[in-house]
């Protein structure tokens, strides 16, 4: 670290100590331990919904979050998966939490309580930054979303084009495919920024997916929030909103940035477990009301900023359970973004990779990205693939004919040959032109064919 970083580390020192507030916390006593939240008595009045409190244990200090208010009592569920607590114990209230990122923050990892967890320097902290919390902007106050961007996926530059400030939901099973399509996306040349949250991901697949799958030259704009499994639901319910503070940070400075969320079906299971461990009934399928108060508020907050400011492009994973598509967090979520991508399982089955079912997916700001005649294209495109499909039995079979149904005769022989072109490994180089790229592989393989 050079003079420079030495400085800004010993002004974030002098400032936390000269801050009058900061030398005198209020405090309360533990009265009540369950497994996942903790009691506090003597803090009820000062309290707020969201505040940070620190625990004094017998061996070590820890963080935990007011998640319920009470006359008497506050309840607390701790960042730490198991906590040293006692009965009678000091808790005192350390304010709301605040994420203050830096330009430097680009090419590091960070966890949910933005604390670096890559072996890296001391994180620098932009103390001229407002942290807006939750702030939503304005429904009148935003930019209008109207601009196009190429992610080099071609199914998806095709099928369910994008545009800067657009909020994309990639819903699939489990092991289907999300994470590499995402780490694929990750890498789009469009973005000055890129903000990747892991969020209930397998904690051996974190280092591989940031260092082979979005790679160092990705890396190096990027900045990763990561939250395990193993890590407590506090964690897991943390890091989203953390990654998205982060993201908003970079959009006010004018960024473009894209924002990764990998998933948001796992935030909506750290939202249940906190919710239920506070008394909170269940009203569907497990997942008390709150849940699907807390989605729209998260996912709210991307899209485009206001006149002057950058955007927020939003690719959220949704991990369908038991693939079902009418799970409520997939039913909620897909009333709230702006566009769906389907991983079909049968797809991924016959080898096809990205596994997109292009009849399922649907991007509603496609007409801003298309020209009149790309839109005209995709729709005799989408018009072939459903006869190809709704046929398949029938050809399976062996009752189909050529020569009796000139518009499935040119599906069998077209269709087969898009799903060639549309075929792309994470290794690829990306499309810049896919419309073109599958104009030369159906020409070539069209000349190629009469030969075999």
């Amino acid at each position: 670290m050079g003079p420079s970083g030495r400085l800004a580390l010993l002004e974030q020192v002098w400032q936390r100590f000269a801050d009058q507030s900061a030398l005198l916390k209020r405090g309360g006593r533990i009265a009540e331990i369950s497994p996942t939240h903790y009691k506090v008595r003597g803090l009820s009045d000062v309290a707020r919904l969201g505040d940070l409190v620190e625990h004094r244990g017998h061996k070590a200090a820890s963080q935990g979050e007011i998640v319920q208010i009470g006359g008497e009592e506050i309840v607390v569920a701790p960042f730490e998966r198991s906590v040293d607590a006692g009965i009678g114990d000091a808790v005192f209230r350390r304010g709301p939490f605040a994420v203050t990122p830096h330009d430097s923050w680009r090419g590091r990892t960070i966890d949910a309580l933005a604390r670096a967890i890559d072996g890296g320097p001391p994180l620098l902290r932009d103390h001229g930054h407002e942290d807006a919390g939750t702030a939503t902007p304005g429904a009148l106050d935003r930019q209008r979303v109207g601009t196009g961007f190429m992610t080099g996926v071609r199914v998806i530059d095709i099928f369910t084009p994008l545009c800067f400030g657009q909020r994309l939901g990639i819903f699939a099973g489990s092991g289907v495919g999300k994470s590499t399509l995402l780490a694929m996306l990750a890498g789009a040349d469009a973005f000055d920024t890129v903000v990747v949250a892991l969020v209930g991901e397998r904690g051996r697949e974190v280092r591989e997916f940031l260092e082979d799958t979005i790679g160092a030259v990705a890396m190096a704009k990027t900045v990763a929030v990561v939250a395990t499994s193993d890590e407590s639901a506090m964690m897991r319910r943390r890091a989203p909103d953390s990654a998205m503070r982060v993201a908003e940070y970079f959009r006010d400075r004018g960024d473009r940035v894209l924002l990764v969320l990998d998933s948001i079906t796992r935030f909506a299971h750290a939202l249940r477990e906190v919710a239920t461990g506070t008394g909170e009934p269940p009203v569907a399928r497990g997942y008390p009301a709150s849940v699907f108060t807390d989605l729209p508020k998260l996912l709210e907050r991307a899209g485009p900023g206001a006149e002057g400011k950058g955007s927020i492009t939003a690719i959220i994973s949704v991990l369908i359970d038991g693939d079902d598509h009418n799970d409520p967090v997939a039913d909620s979520v897909r009333g709230i973004l702006d566009g769906h991508v389907v991983l079909d399982r049968a797809i991924a089955e016959q080898g096809r990779y990205p596994p997109v079912n292009p009849l399922a997916s649907i991007s509603r700001l496609a007409g801003k990205a298309w020209t009149p005649e790309q839109r005209i294209l995709v729709t005799k495109l989408k018009a072939m693939i459903a006869r190809f499909e709704d046929t398949r039995d029938i050809r399976l079979l062996g009752a189909y004919q050529g020569g009796a149904d000139p518009e499935l005769d040119l599906a069998v022989q077209q269709v087969p040959l898009i799903y060639e072109a549309l075929g792309q490994a994470p290794a690829d180089p990306g499309s810049a032109d896919p419309f073109s790229d599958l104009a030369r592989h159906l020409k070539a393989r069209q000349h190629v064919e009469p030969a075999e």
